[in-house]
This record gives C-alpha cells, structure tokens and sequence, in this order.
C-alpha cells in the first residue's frame, strides 16, 4: 500500500473521529468506509481460532445482521476470509456457485438486503485478529482502486483492533440507533462468553462443544445467538445432556 493512500485513509478515519469528538475508533473506520467506497454498509467482527468470535461493530441493521448471521452459522465469506487469510470478494451473492458454497448465509444474507459481500481479513504478518465485511445492496464489483482503498481500511483497522491504547468501538455515536447497536455488541463478547461457559458445566463438555450447542440451537430456533445466550445467562434457558434444551420462568 502506497504511504499516500495509507495517509488519506487514516485522515478519513480521522476526520470521523474528530465529528464524535473522540479517539480513533472501529466505528469511525467502518463509517469512513462506507463514505468513500460503493457500498451500503461495513461491519468488523473479532475472530478467533480459540475463543468465541464476536462482531465488534456495524454501520446498520443489514450489516449488523450479516455479521451474527456468519457467526451463528459457521459459513460465509467473513469465515472463509478469516480460515484462509485472504480477501473473499462476492459481486453476487444469487450465483449457483455461491448458493452451493454458504446455502443457508447467502439466503439469508438476499433476504437482509445484501446482493454482494467484500470480506477482508485484518492481519499483520501471522496475526489474524479479525474480518472487515462490506456489503452492497446492488450486485457489483469493487475496481482497483476501491479495493486498494478497501484493503487500506483493513489494514487501519488492523492496528486499531490490535492497539489496546485505542478503544475498539470508541464512544458511541450520538444518534440513537446507532448507540443501541453499539451498545449491544460491545456487550457481546462477555455474554456469549459466559453463557458458553454455562454450558459446558450444564453439560458437561469443552469450551468448543459448548458454543458448537449454543450456535447449533440459535440456529435451529431460527434466533439471533445474542437472544439466545442472554436466555442462558438469566436461566431462562437449560441445557441438559441428552435431552433438550428448555425454557424456564426461573430469574424472569
């Protein structure tokens, strides 16, 4: 990446940060994003090949959406992305080749709006501590020089998922919406963590089983994973070796 580019990404980033009035955030990435390349919306998840990956933060409803989505489900370009270390550039997500690839993800991703998915790993060397996702309400593709853009963004946000003197999701927007979504997924990862570990008491299994069930369940209950590990961690929801799970009025 050319030190020109990487300058003006950074002064974009920069610029939305200065329009909070705060520190350099993930937030600020992803909106700087979405400002200056041809799609609808960016969302940055933590992935993780020995803790539970959570998303981070999202510019929208459909992005936001795209991020649970592939972490609930276990398929589609932000997994791929972050298995194989490289960038997964979907221009149509109502091809066969992608149907058959993420059957359930690409669905579900047509039905939340999104007819293209540009995943793009974060990561400095071997260190691979993430994916930014952007994703487009028209089919597409992102020219050179967008996604040279693109990967200056990753790379940005890179440095500010790995810096821990800068606050991955910096302070939450002023607009309403927009702070309620930050709000939860910073929440994510302790909940998810801790209704993951719940179950492996529950059920007497490892720390990876343990989410597999919980993914498995929210998947089938057709849930968002953030629902149903809030279940767990008020005991509204048991689970039990051998049987399934069930509700139960005890901490409403």
């Amino acid at each position: 990446m050319s030190d020109r580019r990487s300058f003006r990404i950074r002064l974009l980033v920069a610029e939305q940060a200065a329009r909070r009035g705060a520190g350099v955030g993930m937030v600020d990435v992803c909106t700087a994003a979405v400002a200056s390349l041809p799609v609808g919306g960016a969302g940055v998840s933590a992935m993780s090949r020995t803790a539970a990956s959570h998303p981070l933060c999202s510019t929208d409803d459909v992005s936001e959406q795209l991020e649970e989505l592939q972490l609930t489900l276990g398929e589609g370009p932000c997994v791929d992305a972050f298995t194989h270390g490289s960038a997964v550039l979907t221009p149509d997500l109502r091809t066969d080749e992608l149907q058959g690839c993420w059957p359930v993800f690409a669905e579900a991703a047509l039905e939340a709006g999104a007819l293209a998915v540009f995943a793009l790993p974060l990561q400095i060397g071997a260190i691979n501590p993430g994916v930014l996702d952007l994703y487009a309400r028209a089919p597409g593709r992102l020219d050179a020089e967008d996604l040279a853009d693109a990967l200056a963004f990753a790379d940005l946000a890179t440095l500010v998922l790995l810096d821990a003197r800068i606050d991955a999701t910096g302070v939450p927007p002023k607009d309403a919406a927009a702070r309620r979504r930050c709000e939860d997924l910073g929440g994510y990862r302790a909940e998810i963590s801790q209704a993951t570990g719940i179950l492996t008491v529950q059920l007497g299994v490892g720390i990876d089983e343990a989410f597999v069930r919980l993914r498995a369940y929210a998947y089938a209950q057709g849930r968002r994973l953030t629902a149903v590990a809030a279940d767990v961690v008020a005991r509204r929801l048991r689970f039990s070796p051998g049987a399934e799970p069930i509700r139960t009025d005890e901490g409403a």
